[in-house]
């Protein structure tokens, strides 16, 4: 473990400058550039909120303003698209970079910080837009918004251990990327992002406190919505499973990579 911290501490310029060429690349020939990091999953809650807006507007108490849902979803949505990316993004990242591994002499674990990176450079700049977004409609910032380093850095921990274990499986067995693409696409519909909690049956929202991702939403929903504290017990559910994701998946990682390169 303390040779990996070493390796990714003298190759940190590496990573920084990893980062800086994988944002630029993204968007080299685009007109708008940066943008998309922000007008893509503003657009994704524009078409949520215009869809489900009535619907859901009346069931969201504690919220005086027209808009409370639009900040809602947008809540919701600054926690996911973080995890989702991160995660998306690792599971192919050992087979899409087999021949830089190769040819190239380098801790393999920067790949993933590299995506980590990547990933927060673009959330906090959705955060930046969301908060601007607030502002316009008249939605107040509270003090509460401290918590956010805390919770992203929660957040990018959780998605960074799943995705580096989901990463390194796929080397060994490309059948957990194409699962997982899926699996993601329920995930989002099982956490409480475009609807309440509340409207789901008593029975069922049990269920709810399996998914990780439930106790992440509803911390960044309680700070930029609610204005409040998240739950510590939520916060704390979250938190350990980050921490023995990213034991685990280090471990993992340290076991496999002799054998990923002959793999690729």
């Amino acid at each position: 473990m303390k040779e990996i911290l070493v390796a990714i501490w003298s190759y940190r310029h590496f990573i920084v400058s990893s980062i800086r060429n994988d944002l630029r690349a993204r968007f080299a020939r685009s007109k708008l550039g940066g943008l998309w990091m922000v007008l893509q999953p503003l657009a994704q809650v524009a078409i949520y909120a215009l869809v489900l807006s009535r619907i859901m507007a009346a069931k969201l108490p504690g919220i005086d303003n027209r808009y409370a849902y639009v900040i809602y979803l947008m809540a919701g949505m600054i926690a996911w698209s973080l995890f989702a990316e991160v995660v998306a993004r690792s599971l192919t990242i050992f087979v899409d970079n087999g021949n830089l591994m190769k040819k190239m002499a380098f801790p393999r674990v920067c790949l993933p910080l590299i995506i980590g990176g990547s990933s927060l450079v673009n959330n906090l700049l959705l955060l930046v837009a969301a908060v601007g977004v607030f502002v316009l409609i008249g939605h107040p910032l509270s003090v509460a918004m401290l918590w956010l380093p805390l919770l992203i850095g929660i957040n990018l921990a959780f998605a960074l251990g799943l995705g580096l274990i989901l990463g390194v499986l796929n080397v060994f067995v490309r059948d957990v990327a194409q699962v997982m693409t899926v699996v993601l696409q329920l995930l989002f519909w099982l956490t409480p992002i475009v609807y309440m909690p509340s409207i789901i049956p008593d029975r069922l929202r049990v269920l709810l406190e399996f998914n990780p991702m439930v106790h992440m939403v509803i911390a960044f929903q309680d700070v930029l919505l609610y204005g409040r504290a998240p739950g510590i017990a939520g916060l704390t559910v979250i938190a350990a499973a980050a921490s023995l994701l990213l034991l685990f998946s280090l471990i993992l990682f340290r076991l496999a990579a002799p054998e990923m390169v002959d793999v690729l």
